[in-house]
């Protein structure tokens, strides 16, 4: 088991190769895929956001964190199929209509993936539309929208509206972030969080789904 430690640090330390190739030992040593990802990935991308809370590590590593841990995470998803207390949730995550930046959103993406979620990232541009056709496809617990333009974050509430609409809003918790985006624009909005970083959306998502 010492090389699942290497794992470990390969991931807080953003190495894609050995993080994949410790994690392929492990699944034909017949590791269990949930000890794998429970005491090593999620530990690993845990200790990468506190470091990253402390100002201890930036972008950067927080994104080569991020892509180590899915490479390791795709070898371990086939064996995970049909187990659904392999997640603790489903997330659907985008940015929103208008707006074309995907680093911050990705970085929570790969945060949640990471700390076990199971994740539907739409990209970017999204209309609320597409929004709510995933929504009513995929169910997931959690809605994240992301925005980093003043001019894009007000269209979080046309989708929180549209929501509404379709009658489809109390089967979703709904999470913003982004630049722009406060608490105080989150409540106004309508939202059920906020997060200013991948680290505390982690913590707000499990919150939300009673973790």
């Amino acid at each position: 088991m010492a090389e699942l430690n290497i794992l470990y640090n390969s991931i807080v330390a953003g190495k894609l190769e050995p993080a994949v190739e410790v994690t392929k030992v492990a699944i034909d040593e017949g590791v269990a895929p949930q000890l794998i990802i429970n005491d090593y990935m999620i530990k690993a991308m845990e200790e990468v956001g506190q470091r990253f809370q402390d100002g201890k590590a930036f972008v950067p590593e927080l994104l080569m964190a991020g892509r180590a841990m899915k490479g390791a995470l795709e070898l371990l998803k086939p064996l995970l199929k049909g187990d659904q207390s392999a997640t603790i949730g489903k997330v659907l995550i985008g940015t929103v209509k208008g707006d074309l930046h995907d680093i911050g959103k990705n970085l929570v993406a790969s945060m949640l993936e990471g700390c076990g979620f199971d994740v539907v990232n739409l990209g970017v541009d999204i209309p609320a539309e597409k929004f709510i056709l995933a929504i009513k496809e995929e169910k997931p617990n959690i809605l994240c929208m992301s925005a980093l333009l003043t001019t894009t974050m007000t269209y979080m509430q046309e989708v929180i509206e549209a929501l509404e609409q379709e009658g489809i809003r109390n089967q979703v918790k709904v999470m913003v972030g982004g630049a722009p985006v406060n608490e105080k624009f989150a409540r106004q909005i309508g939202a059920d969080g906020y997060s200013t970083n991948a680290n505390s959306a982690v913590t707000k998502a499990k919150e939300l789904i009673g973790l």
